[in-house]
């Protein structure tokens, strides 16, 4: 029987399909993984003379990343990519804090392409992943800035063995019969990390040298921010300097977290009581940053967190920014 032809679709930005955090990868001959990259998701549109990069809130970066739209001018008018754009160090692995410097970075950022949703004015979308693949592949041509995400039909076992022993962040899963679910989280795609990490919204300080002490940090659950952890490891001076400079903006005179005040400090120190409330500054919940952490408590709190990163605006919502683990 003769494939339906498919629909027309205008080259222009379409919402990220997520993936869901899970504990165990899943299994089985329908799922294929791919390394997890520390990086920026971004869209490519490639409609008019150039193609144009949008981040996950529609925030054109082209301006921040020439090269790399540079690299993507030779798609097929009307086309529509997803992928992710990182910074290798020198060894040759993700480096996110390379990432923010990219303007004296441009030799290390790539542009992992891992999905094409439009090709030539046609919606792939409702095609499967393996079949939006191969049209990838034929679309694709890797170069000093441009490549394709690696498939791997390895066991969940075998990666895991892989990502721990080159000290890699986690792995992606995906079914290969998944269609492009824009803005959805159907766990047709699915993430594990194997540090413990994630994004975390900053909701308030306390002051400090520098600017600050430490951070107050949440997470979004339906549409409650959480408090989470307060944060001094993994800064030095100008750390915080920089970090101030780009959350100071943000200050309001209203707590953003729903669960605060605590009635108790807690057995580790987490838990930010009213007496502790009154040293804080209290932030409008827009910045978004990276941190890693021993683990999670019964409380929903962090036990030793420490920052590894600030997330560009252009980034991530942070709306979307939920407890992954």
């Amino acid at each position: 029987m003769p494939k339906k032809a498919l629909p027309s679709r205008t080259a222009s930005f379409i919402e990220a399909m997520e993936c869901l955090p899970v504990v165990n990868l899943p299994e089985g001959p329908l799922w294929s993984y791919e390394l997890k990259l520390d990086g920026y998701r971004v869209e490519v549109v490639r409609a008019a003379a150039e193609a144009t990069l949008y981040s996950r809130r529609e925030n054109i970066l082209n301006n921040k990343f020439p090269y790399i739209a540079s690299a993507l001018r030779g798609l097929p008018q009307d086309t529509v990519i997803d992928g992710e754009l990182v910074a290798l160090g020198l060894d040759g692995k993700p480096d996110f804090n390379l990432l923010q410097n990219f303007r004296s970075a441009e030799k290390h950022i790539l542009y992992y392409a891992f999905d094409i949703l439009v090709h030539k004015g046609r919606d792939l979308t409702m095609r499967p992943l393996a079949e939006r693949r191969d049209v990838l592949y034929s679309v694709v041509e890797p170069s000093e800035h441009l490549a394709i995400s690696e498939v791997s039909n390895q066991t969940p076992a075998q990666m895991l063995k892989f990502v721990r022993t080159h000290e890699l962040e986690g792995i992606i899963a995906k079914r290969s019969d998944s269609i492009y679910q824009p803005g959805l989280r159907t766990g047709l795609w699915a993430k594990h990390r194997v540090n413990l990490g994630q994004e975390f919204v900053i909701g308030g300080y306390v002051p400090g040298t520098h600017g600050f002490d430490s951070l107050v940090i949440g997470f979004y659950r339906g549409g409650d921010l959480y408090y989470a952890a307060r944060v001094r490891a993994g800064f030095v001076p100008a750390t915080r300097r920089q970090v101030f400079e780009q959350i100071k903006h943000l200050k309001t005179e209203h707590c953003p977290f729903v669960n605060l005040p605590e009635k108790q400090a807690g057995r580790w120190g987490q838990g930010l009581t009213a007496s502790k409330m009154k040293e804080c500054g209290w932030l409008r919940p827009e910045a978004v940053a990276n941190f890693e952490f021993l683990e999670w408590t019964g409380a929903d709190h962090l036990r030793h967190a420490r920052f590894t990163g600030m997330r560009d605006d252009d980034d991530k919502d942070p709306r979307k920014v939920v407890r992954e683990t």
